[in-house]
C-alpha cells in the first residue's frame, strides 16, 4: 500500500470494491465510457496504474505505450509518441469533489511515472458534449493541447499532454 496523501489513502484498485467502482463509472459513462465487469477487470490488470481512494472516492486507470488496449484515443497517442503514460479515466464520486481526490491521484501517477523514466502524460477531454470542469482541472495541472479528433461514438475530444 501507498502512504497517505494527506487524509486520502490510495490503493491499488484491486483492493477496493469493484462493483462499486463500476457504478461510479458508469453514472459518468457521457464523459468516460460505460463498461462492463469483465472489460473493467482487463483494464485494470492490463493498466500500469489502476489505483483508487478508499472507500471509493475516485480512481483513476492509465496505460503505458506498451499496453495491448485497442482504443481510439491510445492509438491516436501510440501513432505519435514513443513514450508516454495515457489516463484513460479518472473519476471523483460527486461527494468528494472540489477535496483534492483527482489533483492525488494525479500526483501519485506522476510519481509513479518519474520512477519509471516517463516525461510525458497523455489523456483526452470531450468537447463535444464538452466538459468545462475537466479542462480547467487539466489546465491548472499543466496539460497543453496537442490535437482533436472525432472518434468512433461521434464524440469530438481534445488530446493533451503534461511533460514532467
Amino acid at each position: 500500500m501507498n502512504p497517505p496523501i494527506g487524509a486520502m489513502q490510495i490503493v491499488s484498485m484491486l483492493a477496493l470494491d469493484a462493483n462499486a467502482l463500476i457504478a461510479l463509472n458508469n453514472v459518468h459513462a457521457r464523459e468516460l465510457s460505460w463498461v462492463e465487469k469483465p472489460q473493467f477487470e482487463t483494464m485494470i490488470h492490463n493498466a500500469v496504474y489502476a489505483r483508487g481512494i478508499a472507500p471509493n472516492k475516485g480512481f483513476l486507470i492509465a496505460f503505458d505505450q506498451n499496453a495491448l488496449y485497442e482504443n481510439f484515443n491510445f492509438l491516436w497517442f501510440r501513432a505519435r509518441y514513443e513514450n508516454f503514460i495515457y489516463v484513460d479515466r479518472i473519476v471523483v464520486h460527486s461527494a468528494f469533489r472540489g477535496q483534492g481526490v483527482a489533483r492525488a491521484l494525479y500526483e501519485d501517477l506522476f510519481k509513479l511515472a518519474r520512477s519509471q523514466s516517463q516525461n510525458l502524460i497523455v489523456c483526452e477531454v470531450n468537447s463535444d458534449p464538452p466538459n468545462p470542469v475537466s479542462d480547467l482541472f487539466h489546465n491548472r495541472l499543466g496539460f497543453n493541447h496537442v490535437g482533436d479528433s472525432l472518434i468512433p461514438s461521434g464524440k469530438r475530444v481534445q488530446y493533451l499532454a503534461k511533460h514532467l
